[in-house]
């Protein structure tokens, strides 16, 4: 007798937004990047299509990052100064789907820097690789809100992913995304009531990014609120397959930055001798909570450590492996 596999029936799917812009397209990018798409829970290859494959982001900063752990040194302190070169390596040597660059230095408790310095880096950047780009600001809301409109134009044409729309500040990232046809990371602080409610804010200044907002739900590093984590972006990815449309959009989730926070990833070996080395347990600790959050459907993930990294996309290779009944 055979056996009959039961399939859930979905009403809807997830919806795709395209990252980066060819020069056939009006940028300058070797290659476009698709995120999202799904049309089943993630990686049930024999419920529903998952079209794109999820994407792996590394980070790079416009400052060299004084409190990142010694143990990136090796990796990174060669460019450190030099965000163009950061972002090579970070695709040419370590594999980067994407790169994340953070305007940190435009902090006022840092450099303060100007939005055309930072305009200016970015350009650089661009130059310097072929992948879409995700940009961040440094954090500050004041000082977010002048850079976003220097950054998108600089950018215009791009199709960049621009981050971050919040609740409470939203208007000028969105108008800047509006202008220059930018994607907007739409973020909220694990709260799927709010995650919605900024998604129709952002619908009502421009329908027209409806299709192009990614969100991002807030992550907690693996030990430190996980579990919460995944169950909101469980509800996101389940309304969006029931046919929500203010929940389906893609996520993303700075994992990197998140997990190297923790005292787990960063306490030496000589202060915690049972729980071996710092580095290799840093790297553990960042890609097994990368493929948690791969369960739960996200589709970026912005990482830190080239070795973490690679672990992350071989179970992506595996995952994506249709092996439908």
């Amino acid at each position: 007798m055979a056996l009959e596999i039961y399939k859930e029936k979905y009403r809807s799917k997830v919806g795709e937004v395209v990252l980066g812009a060819t020069k056939e397209q009006g940028g300058t990018r070797s290659h476009t990047i698709t995120v999202g798409g799904e049309a089943a829970l993630p990686f049930l290859h024999f419920e529903g299509e998952i079209k794109n494959r999820p994407v792996v982001a590394l980070e790079i900063w416009d400052m060299a990052p004084e409190d990142w752990n010694p143990c990136f040194q090796k990796y990174y302190g060669d460019v450190y100064n030099d965000p163009a070169a950061w972002a090579k390596k970070c695709v040419d040597e370590y594999g980067a789907d994407l790169v994340l660059l953070r305007l940190k230095s435009a902090d006022p408790d840092l450099k303060d820097s100007s939005p055309e310095d930072c305009a200016a880096t970015l350009k650089k950047v661009l130059e310097a690789v072929g992948v879409p780009l995700i940009v961040l600001g440094c954090g500050k809301a004041e000082k977010d809100n002048l850079l976003y409109p220097v950054i998108a134009e600089a950018g215009a044409g791009e199709n960049l992913l621009l981050g971050v729309a919040e609740q409470d500040n939203y208007k000028a990232i969105t108008s800047a995304c509006m202008a220059h046809k930018h994607n907007i990371i739409a973020q909220s602080p694990i709260d799927i009531n709010i995650c919605k409610q900024l998604n129709i804010l952002i619908a009502e200044m421009s329908t027209a990014l409806v299709d192009r907002i990614v969100i991002d739900p807030t992550i907690a590093a693996l030990g430190y609120g996980i579990e919460y984590s995944y169950s909101i972006m469980e509800r996101a990815r389940n309304g969006a397959l029931q046919g929500d449309k203010m929940l389906a959009m893609p996520m993303i989730g700075n994992v990197g930055h998140e997990v190297w926070r923790t005292k787990e990833a960063n306490i030496p070996a000589e202060e915690e001798p049972g729980w071996g080395e710092q580095e290799e347990r840093g790297y553990l600790w960042e890609a097994t909570t990368a493929v948690a959050y791969l369960q739960a459907g996200m589709d970026i993930l912005v990482m830190r450590h080239p070795e973490a990294v690679k672990l992350v996309k071989q179970n992506i290779d595996e995952l994506m492996q249709d092996n439908s009944y």
